[in-house]
């Protein structure tokens, strides 16, 4: 099942059990406008080349629509469709005054020169300026994207608009960015981690955690994991994976990568095969890489009594009943990696102050909304016995239901 697929039966199964009127719910279904603009670029040897970008903004209730941007080959309408929705209901279950939005351009980053890359990015904002902005809709960092991106996107913005910092967010700090973003989704993840745990009268020290994926979101939350006493025994990303049953030294193990480029042929562990991450024996399971990888093929061998979803979708519905079926306790995606786009919101409130906050105010801000989010799904759950997932997915659906029916939604 593909990602806007499961989303949109999440959605409804949520929606069903909210009791939600029918017209309301194709309402909140349906995304408020689909953009789809031609990029035409000057390579560096003089060669013109066109690339199709896209923005999806699904709902602007609650606020400004908010969403990343990718450059990736495969940016596909629907898939940006279901991470646009996914968007409106995760900032609504973080309590983040946002909407949800998602953007991409159909491209190879890898294969263009960084001129062409500030062209490619310059051409977008260009064509998308007018349907963007600091109380209308707020870009930020995404898959082949980064800090150099959305300092471009706000140059180009600010040309027609004048100086708007707050236009996007996952800016360089020089230019306005946050203290505490390049960690922020990891450190959200633990601190939901920590949440979770704590219900069970446990916490991560002592705990053995296999982490899937050591990007960004993946190291950071190994570091923080392995800073706490848990025992991060199992690793993977797209060069190799990498074990040691008395854990890793996630530090050495960030130099090892930085130094060679891969996981493979660590000192402090020994090399093992991708495929086995998923189902290695362990206490947390946290898949932080692509979507779809625990499946109905592979879900039945999971070993992990906690799953904490930091990427988006890794868990396809057949998967989920079946790890529901053996008692696996899942954080689901809209709520586990929400750090990001919480300290996102940090960075635009910020930039609409014009006043910098110091690291420490930023992480414990963070702590207090991931702390409190998990408290409320958990209340949703008592209220209509469900599931984590639905107890995260009926609150985000029920706080933009209220918020349109109060700006007047005819029924």
């Amino acid at each position: 099942m593909n990602a806007l697929a499961a989303t949109s039966r999440n959605f409804k199964n949520a929606a069903r059990i909210l009791g939600l009127d029918a017209k309301i719910e194709r309402s909140l279904l349906i995304p408020f406008r689909e953009i789809k603009v031609e990029c035409t670029i000057p390579k560096d040897d003089g060669s013109l080349v066109s690339y199709v970008g896209f923005r999806v903004q699904h709902d602007n209730a609650r606020g400004p629509m908010k969403g990343g941007i990718r450059y990736h080959p495969e940016v596909d309408p629907d898939e940006v469709n279901a991470l646009a929705q996914l968007m409106t209901w995760k900032t609504a279950v973080a309590d983040i005054p946002y909407g949800g939005a998602k953007g991409g351009i159909g491209c190879t980053p890898g294969d263009l020169s960084l001129s062409e890359l500030e062209r490619l990015t310059r051409v977008f904002a260009q064509k998308i300026h007018d349907l963007i902005g600091t109380h209308t809709d707020v870009p930020a960092p995404d898959m082949g994207t980064n800090a150099q991106t959305m300092a471009w996107m706000l140059d180009e913005y600010s040309k027609f608009h004048g100086h708007s910092p707050a236009v996007v967010t996952g800016k360089p700090i020089d230019l306005g960015g946050s203290l505490g973003r390049e960690a922020a989704t990891g450190r959200g993840v633990v601190f939901g981690t920590e949440a979770l745990l704590a219900e069970y009268g446990k916490s991560c020290k002592g705990l053995t955690f296999v982490i899937q994926g050591f990007g960004n979101v993946g190291s950071w939350a190994a570091r923080l994991i392995h800073e706490r006493g848990g025992k991060v025994i199992a690793v993977s990303d797209i060069t190799g994976a990498v074990k040691n049953p008395n854990g890793l030294d996630i530090d050495e193990l960030v130099k090892h990568k930085e130094s060679t480029g891969s996981l493979l042929n660590f000192n402090g562990g020994d090399n093992m095969d991708p495929n086995e991450v998923l189902i290695h024996e362990c206490d947390v399971l946290i898949p932080s890489a692509l979507g779809g990888v625990l499946n109905r093929e592979n879900a039945s061998s999971v070993r992990a009594k906690f799953i904490v979803e930091a990427a988006n979708h890794p868990t396809d519905p057949e998967a989920d009943e079946i790890l529901l079926k053996k008692g696996v306790i899942i954080l689901p995606d809209i709520y586990a990696n929400a750090g990001g786009v919480t300290v996102s919101y940090f960075e635009w409130v910020q930039n609409i102050q014009g006043f910098m906050w110091d690291e420490e105010k930023v992480n414990n801000e963070l702590q207090r909304y991931m702390t409190q989010a998990f408290h409320n799904i958990k209340s949703m759950c008592k209220t209509y016995d469900c599931n984590l997932r639905m107890g995260a997915f009926t609150l985000g659906v029920n706080r933009v239901a209220r918020a349109t029916n109060l700006r007047g939604y005819e029924a």
